[in-house]
Order: C-alpha cells, then sequence, then structure tokens
C-alpha cells in the first residue's frame, strides 16, 4: 500500500458484493440502459461510494472482491459450507453462486467502471473478500473503515488499531459505526471474541451448523465465563467448570466440528494481495473510458457525482 508511514491515513476497504447486492435490491430494476439492460446495480454501488467518500473522507479507498465466493479449503473443512447459494458446480474453478438474473451481467460493467475510474478493486483467486479485507486490515497503519452488510466482518473490530465497520442499516445514509463497545453491548464480546460467538452460534446463511442447543445468547455467556474457544472447550475436560450437563454433552459430541471451524468462520490474514495503488483517485484515470461507459450504460447523475466528489 502506498504511503504506509503516514500514520494518519484513512483506509476504506469495500464489501464490494455486499454493497451492489444491496443496490440492487434498493434501487428499482426500472433503471436501465439505453438498451434496455438493467443498470440499477450500478448506479446504486456508485451513488454509495460517492456518500461513503463524502461522509467519511478516506484517503485510501479499496473494493474488495470474491475472486472465489466459496474457497475449497474451506468447503474441505466444512462441506455445507454456503452449499444452499450453489446454483452449479464445476469440476475446475469456484462453483457458481446463485445470483439474480438480472445482477450477474452488471457485475463486469461495476468493474468496469471502478478501473476506468481509477479506484482499487483486489481478488485473489481461492479467496473470498472477506479474506482481501482482512488481509489489509492486518497490513494497515493507520485506521481503517470497513464497509460492509455482513456480520461476519465484526471479528476484525480493534479500538486500538482504530478498525471499525461500517454496517449500512438504510442505504449507506444510515451506517452502524460497529466498535468494541457496540459489540460488547450488543454481543457481549469484542472483536476476535465475535468469531467465536458466531462459530458456536452458527449461521445457517453460511451453511454453517454450530454447536446443538448454543444459541447467541448461551455462547456468550460461555465466552464471559470462559474467556474464548480454547477455554470453554478445556472446560468440557474440567468436572469442576460450571457447564451444564446438557452444554457438556453438546460441545463434547461438537470437537470435530470445533477442531475445523475455526479456520473456516475466521478470516484469513495472509493474502497474497497484490501490488496496488490504495490511494483515492481526484481524477479519472481513463477519462475516455469513463466517458464511453457513461453514454453506454446511461450512468448519468450517479457518475457525475461520484466524479464531482472525487475531485474535491
Amino acid at each position: 500500500m502506498r504511503n504506509v508511514t503516514q500514520q494518519t491515513r484513512r483506509l476504506m476497504l469495500l464489501d464490494t458484493a455486499s454493497l451492489y447486492f444491496r443496490a440492487y435490491f434498493g434501487v428499482p430494476e426500472s433503471v436501465k440502459a439505453p438498451d434496455g439492460t438493467p443498470v440499477n446495480a450500478v448506479r446504486g454501488l456508485l451513488e454509495f461510494i460517492d456518500r461513503l467518500v463524502k461522509d467519511h473522507h478516506p484517503d485510501d479507498l479499496v473494493a474488495c472482491m470474491d475472486a472465489d465466493w466459496r474457497p475449497q479449503w474451506r468447503v474441505d473443512l466444512i462441506p455445507s459450507y454456503k452449499a444452499h447459494r450453489v446454483a452449479e458446480e464445476h469440476e475446475v474453478g469456484p462453483d457458481e453462486e446463485e445470483v439474480p438474473d438480472t445482477l450477474s451481467p452488471q457485475v463486469p460493467i461495476i468493474e468496469d467502471v471502478l478501473d476506468a475510474l481509477g479506484i482499487a478493486r483486489v481478488g485473489v483467486e481461492g479467496y473470498e473478500a472477506d479474506d482481501v479485507i482482512g488481509t489489509f486490515t492486518g497490513r494497515a497503519t493507520g485506521p481503517v473503515d470497513i464497509v460492509t452488510g455482513d456480520r461476519d466482518l465484526y471479528q476484525l473490530v480493534d479500538d486500538k488499531r482504530g478498525v471499525r465497520v461500517l454496517y449500512p442499516l438504510k442505504g449507506v445514509g444510515t451506517l452502524q459505526l460497529t466498535d468494541e463497545a457496540w459489540l460488547r453491548e450488543k454481543y457481549g464480546v469484542d472483536g476476535p471474541g465475535y468469531a467465536d460467538l458466531a462459530l458456536l452460534r452458527g449461521d445457517p446463511s453460511d451453511g454453517l451448523p454450530g454447536v446443538p442447543g448454543i444459541g447467541e445468547k448461551t455462547a456468550a455467556k460461555l465466552l464471559a465465563e470462559f474467556g474464548d474457544l480454547a477455554g470453554i472447550m478445556a472446560a468440557v475436560d474440567d468436572p469442576k467448570a460450571k457447564l451444564t450437563p446438557s452444554q457438556r454433552k453438546r460441545l463434547d459430541e461438537s470437537r470435530p466440528y470445533v477442531a475445523v471451524a475455526p479456520k473456516v468462520v475466521k478470516v484469513a490474514g495472509d493474502v497474497p494481495l497484490p501490488d496496488v495503488d490504495t490511494v483515492l483517485p481526484h481524477a479519472p484515470r481513463d477519462p475516455a473510458a469513463v466517458d464511453e461507459l457513461a453514454v453506454r450504460w446511461g450512468l448519468g447523475g450517479s457518475l457525475q457525482r461520484l466524479l464531482s466528489t472525487l475531485q474535491t
């Protein structure tokens, strides 16, 4: 990352797919290009980025992408991982994710527009956007704002390092600023503790079974009592530990899951990131391409507003 010696630089990391899914469902599908192609996700995402830059003034911005939305190394550990979202299996390369028919064609347009603007776009083969975000966050030397509609990334919240999650409640005009105080009030855990909480509780949307009978409140109580997942599992072997018979039995029976789940649930911090310029551009990298894309896809005011915001 450029200018890493400047400690005050604020890095913003976009969970891009999370945001363009929200844009797709938040902007009417009647918003179309001149040829009739829906561009509601494209225009909605541009409006999101415009608002985020205006409100939060990042110095560096990266649109993090899912080069592999369901990495095989995670599936090998927990075969049910995101299995219900698979639209089509492929023998070679990532399986195809179930995506609305009118959203899929918009993703390449989004990529072309980001590239023409000069906004860094990073996806790494074999990893999800969450892992790219986790690695950028770990390498950052200044404050980090992670913009995502995925609560899994709460695990990266770290007040000492100035890492927070901006979680959209309504568009991106209303954001939940998630820091350690908010996490402790809501879940009783800090950032790393949220990963243990999610692992124990499970997550049907990701195909993570969790530990049967251990819901969110029970998981939070166990973490408060024993500190972390390792402490909880050590308590299973300690007859003096304050566990109910059913909790002890269920945790003991879930040892195979608990042994592999941390690697699946925790975002990777060692993704081989490409060497990219993350500085937020003040002028488009390819003005001619921006103009061509604006006309071809009818991006109108959404793109013009973002261009104006970047120039200020």
